[in-house]
């Protein structure tokens, strides 16, 4: 039965056909050698300090809860971030069902002075190609969408064009591909992305199996200072929120709020 993952990555295909027809690969590789030096998403999500870092997300919309903030302003939104303790910045630049686009992104790289992330759900080369001349510092990668040989692919593309690389995972079924692409940064989506529903303890079970010196992010509802200290505990070495900040009409102080000791 079809389910809002499928209909997302069904889109995607579509979407990305739009962006090859409009814009052929070779056009936009003709743009990598201008391309600035990436600014280390993964070193910094290493870097000692209060712990688990946090990745705060730019997101107007989600599927499940419509839009999270009518004032959207990704750069005003950015630049809260980086004046209130994020150690990296995370852009959804999915249009149809997150709302976003690939010029939020632009927008944030050239205004901050944090690593960003680009949040999508990519399927090709050519995603990656669009991240890097975009200025992103780092990729998502979804193992629930993509087979064991093209996770791989991806991810040894993505470093080769000097991104980093976040390999999400949901299930202890995707780790083994997970760990088998070679991958150095994982994370644990709390979020099942086929039924939109989120559970803390996603992070709390599969931490266990995910092998040392892998860094490790938890993704999706992080509400607390409390929730912050049981994923520290549990070995986190970062967050990913995003939710939270967009329905706050303050920023700073719900970033304050849960970065509390």
């Amino acid at each position: 039965m079809p389910n809002i993952l499928d209909d997302i990555v069904l889109n995607t295909r579509k979407e990305l056909q739009v962006a090859l027809d409009r814009t052929p690969l070779s056009e936009l590789e003709v743009q990598l050698p201008d391309c600035r030096p990436t600014r280390g998403f993964h070193a910094r999500l290493r870097e000692p300090g209060r712990l688990p870092h946090l990745i705060a997300e730019v997101k107007k919309a989600s599927p499940s809860a419509g839009i999270l903030r009518a004032d959207f302003d990704p750069v005003f939104i950015a630049t809260e971030y980086a004046h209130h303790g994020a150690a990296a910045i995370s852009v959804l630049t999915d249009q149809q069902f997150f709302h976003g686009h690939l010029d939020y992104l632009r927008s944030v790289q050239a205004a901050v002075w944090l690593p960003v992330l680009r949040k999508e759900f990519i399927l090709d080369r050519y995603q990656l190609v669009e991240a890097r001349v975009a200025g992103a510092d780092a990729v998502l990668l979804i193992a629930e969408i993509l087979p064991g040989d093209i996770l791989k692919q991806l991810h040894e593309d993505a470093l080769a064009l000097g991104l980093d690389v976040l390999v999400e995972l949901h299930d202890a079924e995707q780790l083994p591909r997970v760990l088998a692409c070679g991958a150095t940064l994982s994370g644990i989506n709390n979020r099942d992305l086929r039924k939109f529903e989120t559970r803390l303890e996603q992070t709390l079970e599969l931490r266990p199996h995910i092998p040392a010196g892998i860094t490790v992010v938890s993704e999706s509802g992080i509400r607390t200072p409390q929730d912050m200290r049981m994923l520290k505990e549990a070995g986190v070495h970062a967050v990913l929120v995003g939710e939270l900040f967009m329905r706050s009409p303050d920023i700073g102080a719900a970033m304050a709020t849960l970065l509390a000791e």
